[in-house]
């Protein structure tokens, strides 16, 4: 059997092993069972589950398949393979978690984790997002477009746009369908003032978790199914976006600067280490909860409160600001122009490609500030290509460029 289909089978074969098991162990209504908790029911029947077929093979032999699906998947739709090794059951799920790298190390993105991770260092990860006018969604797809990529295009993250009466939220998503900020597949937002001009990522977990103080938090309470009642769904400021003002309306494109309060600069540093995330931490933990105030309540940052930022600061280095790459003009064309290597086609006020602004104080090679980080552009018709490398992650990438497409009428 090849060893692709043999990796596919195991989801299933396991899955009919544990409905033998629990069929087994059913009784008749006459049998009388012992008193148990249901803590400890629920610990045998995970145990039943574990013990299941292909949860007792050998680590040596569970090591080698793994790491040989791994190596043979190397792009989707194959790395679902990968995927579904690590769904098997714990021992095989604890396996590929140690096999598989971050996209730092290996310029894959296999779990939904490594959308939170930054990308590789050398060559960057390749990406389109797809426009859809009517329901004001913004699709994101790996791949180098949907002409090349066709129906093979993996979903990394979705956004939808909220307009309300002072702001405009883009709530980003796991999946296409489901922007509810209560839901699991909720991973963040991005929040624009007034004008359009000033924007803030928020993140759904902290950006380190171990140092960042939870009295800093941006709370939003909502009512919803899926959270129980007086849960607060936490967002964390990890970034802000500033367009410059155009009030002289001289020709040229859009200036922007982004601070990422969650990337030091010390990052892009020689040696130099961005904070990476292994896992989707539960900020709901009692450990984690604020400190009450005199009144007994918990204490709300606003929008426009800089207490996290200041936080932030104290805690890491100088924070990793980015600047749009300044374009030339190209007298023939008549038109500002930049090097955008093939990957975009189309002439837009939002393109724009984000380097490192560095002082002369800070430790930064030249190659490293001239190295593009981020760069968007047009090239069809509601296409646009988005090509981010480290120490941005995916995440961060697609709500900075989402912040491209709000309206912005005193900045052009």
């Amino acid at each position: 059997m090849p060893l692709k289909t043999f990796v596919r089978e195991i989801g299933n074969i396991s899955k009919k092993s544990s409905e033998r098991e629990k069929h087994k162990f059913r009784r008749g209504r006459a049998y009388i069972a012992p008193e148990t908790s249901s803590s400890s029911s629920a610990c045998s029947s995970t145990a039943l589950i574990e013990q299941g077929k292909w949860a007792n093979l050998p680590p040596e032999l569970l090591l080698d398949i793994v790491q040989r699906v791994e190596a043979r998947e190397t792009s989707w739709p194959g790395r679902r393979d990968v995927v579904a090794c690590a769904s098997v059951c714990r021992s095989w799920r604890e396996i590929t978690k140690e096999i598989v790298k971050t996209p730092e190390q290996c310029g894959l993105l296999t779990f939904p984790i490594s959308l939170k991770q930054p990308g590789p260092r050398d060559t960057p990860i390749q990406c389109f997002i797809r426009r859809e006018r009517a329901t004001s969604t913004y699709r994101l797809y790996m791949g180098l477009s949907p002409a090349l990529s066709g129906d093979l295009s993996k979903l990394l993250l979705a956004a939808k746009k909220v307009r309300r009466a002072t702001s405009t939220d883009f709530v980003i998503s796991l999946v296409g369908d489901d922007f509810s900020r209560s839901s699991n597949n909720y991973v963040g937002k991005l929040r624009s003032n007034f004008l359009g001009t000033k924007f803030n990522i928020f993140d759904s977990q902290p950006p380190d978790y171990s140092t960042v103080q939870s009295s800093f938090q941006s709370r939003r309470k909502t009512r919803l199914k899926q959270v129980p009642p007086r849960v607060p769904t936490i967002n964390y400021n990890t970034a802000n976006i500033s367009y410059e003002l155009n009030v002289l309306r001289t020709r040229g494109p859009r200036r922007m600067q982004c601070t990422m309060h969650s990337i030091p600069i010390s990052a892009i540093e020689e040696g130099g280490i961005a904070p990476t995330p292994l896992a989707f931490t539960n900020c709901l933990d009692e450990d984690s909860s604020p400190l009450l105030d005199s009144e007994g309540k918990r204490p709300r940052v606003g929008f426009n409160s800089t207490g996290y930022t200041k936080l932030l600061k104290s805690v890491q280095s100088a924070p990793l600001v980015l600047k749009n790459k300044a374009p030339r003009w190209h007298e023939q064309l008549q038109c500002w122009c930049l090097n955008f290597k093939g990957r975009v086609t189309v002439a837009s006020v939002k393109n724009f490609q984000l380097v490192a602004a560095v002082k002369p104080s800070q430790n930064v090679t030249v190659a490293e500030q001239e190295k593009v980080i981020l760069q968007f552009g047009k090239i069809g018709k509601d296409i646009f290509t988005m090509d981010y490398r480290y120490p941005l992650s995916a995440f961060q990438a697609f709500a900075i460029c989402l912040s491209s497409f709000d309206t912005k009428p005193v900045c052009e």
